[in-house]
């Protein structure tokens, strides 16, 4: 008697996680510069991070958030803090001394867990994922649908999310890709850099908004 119910989140997930966002930069970012597994991590740690707004979403804890325009604002400027920080990481990316060889494992290749985390705090600290979570469980999601019910849904789609993003990983991590992004060298990661800090200033400015529109 779910199935209905299923399809249609199914299906506002496809819609929303094909957009790209935070989640989608880091996650190219971290297959062009370290590789596969890097890349691999990245992806799994991005759809973990999904349980994260699953979690407080069956708690409840997402009604108070969504009442709350300065703890919305606090979980914008967490986000923004921290893809201004990656951002201005990857500004500060100097040029290869050795051109643009890509070699098979960069002495720098971060760690499983490092590359697990960096997707998993990305999207759980997401603004856009919990606006959509939200929305999922309140307007989608009925509130007679049992609690085992919409976990199994939140599995699904973290599932799913980590699935999606393997497979940007695996695009973007193919050899023949990142050769391409290299003749780019460190300007590809000022790029990327230049993709974050914009993300980010662009939660600065709408937690500052939604502040002057509060009062």
């Amino acid at each position: 008697m779910y199935w209905t119910e299923f399809f249609t989140v199914a299906l506002v997930h496809l819609l929303a996680v094909a957009s790209p966002g935070p989640d989608f930069a880091v996650v190219v970012r971290e297959s062009v510069s370290q590789g596969r597994r890097a890349g691999l991590f990245t992806a799994w740690g991005v759809g973990a991070g999904i349980l994260v707004h699953v979690a407080y979403s069956l708690l409840g804890i997402g009604l108070i958030v969504s009442q709350s325009i300065v703890a919305f604002n606090v979980l914008k400027y967490l986000a923004a803090a921290y893809l201004v920080w990656i951002g201005i990481k990857a500004l500060r990316a100097k040029p290869d001394p050795e051109g643009v060889k890509i070699k098979a494992h960069a002495t720098h290749e971060l760690s499983a867990w490092k590359s697990f985390s960096i997707g998993f705090i990305t999207n759980g600290l997401n603004p856009k994922a919990t606006l959509f979570f939200l929305s999922l469980f309140t307007l989608v999601i009925s509130h007679e649908t049992p609690l085992w019910v919409q976990g199994g849904y939140g599995l699904y789609l973290a599932i799913a999310t980590g699935a999606w993003f393997t497979m940007v990983a695996l695009l973007f991590s193919q050899q023949r890709v990142r050769a391409g992004f290299a003749r780019m060298g460190h300007w590809f990661d000022r790029v990327m850099g230049a993709v974050l800090v914009g993300l980010g200033v662009q939660l600065v400015l709408s937690a500052a908004r939604a502040e002057v529109s509060a009062h």
